[in-house]
């Protein structure tokens, strides 16, 4: 009777090691391919994100915002005409350079709003560079060696009886469970953030049409702060990424599989923490507000 029990136990651990070790299987795979993913979202530009999008936005840009960002041109410079001429003295002290100077910034003016989109879109040109020259570093560099983990963690679990392994099987669904439902966060992160980035886009000719006046140039100026903020958070999320991957990889499995599970589960919290905040913290580094 007592080799009955025992095969049976025998077959209970089997069965669970088994399901642990599907759990923790998919689990690092989802751990490395979100890592992957992030990686290849934060590195597309608007054009290749989606080009359904990134149309329909051009043409809302240069068939509705460009022809009110004429208008704000005409207002902005009509009103500095009036001004230089009443600081003047009424025209009893004219220069005819500052007619010169007010033809040029004219033109630049109107250069800039012309010009708006392949100037926003150089702009996230310049920060996909980056992002992508981060993703070389991290893809090769910080990748979870599923293989290892699971052996390590096989290893362990043959010295657990059937208490343990249950408890363990727990812990693991509980995780996985938990790492699939941040996966979906990460991913509101990513496309929250591309969707802002339309968004910025889409109005960029009015505050383009500030750019040259004193006074109204500080609507521009924050403008451009606020798209480099958004180009260059993508390498803050990579290096988040980057930071994550390491300190998944830098855990010892053997000496405490229950701790390392939960840290894994902590470590992926903290990366949805940090990804949800990487935009106020560029913002904040440019000054964009």
């Amino acid at each position: 009777m007592d080799w009955i029990i025992d095969d049976l136990e025998d077959w209970i651990c089997d069965l669970l090691r088994d399901f642990i070790t599907g759990n923790l299987t998919s689990m690092f795979t989802d751990v490395n391919e979100k890592t992957g993913t992030i990686a290849n979202e934060v590195g597309q530009t608007p054009q290749g994100w989606n080009s359904g999008i990134f149309n329909m936005v051009r043409d809302l840009s240069n068939n509705v915002i460009i022809p009110i960002a004429g208008l704000i041109i005409a207002f902005v410079l009509t009103y500095e005409l009036i001004s230089m001429i009443t600081e003047r003295n009424n025209l009893h002290d004219v220069d005819t350079w500052m007619f010169f100077k007010w033809v040029f910034k004219s033109f630049i003016a109107v250069w800039l709003v012309t010009n708006t989109f392949n100037i926003t879109m150089a702009i996230f040109d310049v920060g996909q560079y980056v992002v992508n020259g981060a993703a070389g570093v991290i893809g090769s560099d910080t990748a979870i060696n599923t293989e290892e983990v699971i052996r390590q963690m096989q290893a362990e679990m043959l010295s657990m009886d059937v208490g343990e392994l249950l408890q363990l099987s727990l812990e693991t669904m509980i995780v996985s469970m938990c790492m699939k439902i941040i996966s979906i966060l990460i991913t509101v992160v990513m496309y929250g953030r591309m969707i802002e980035i339309y968004l910025y886009t889409s109005i960029a000719p009015i505050p383009f049409a500030t750019f040259t006046n004193r006074e109204w140039g500080q609507i521009g100026n924050n403008y451009a702060r606020g798209l480099l903020a958004l180009g260059f958070q993508g390498f803050f999320i990579m290096v988040i990424v980057g930071i994550y991957c390491v300190l998944v990889n830098s855990m010892t499995i053997a000496s405490d599989v229950h701790g390392a599970l939960f840290s894994i589960a902590a470590y992926t919290v903290v990366l949805c923490f940090a990804l949800f905040k990487t935009g106020s913290i560029s913002k904040s580094i440019f000054n964009a507000h």
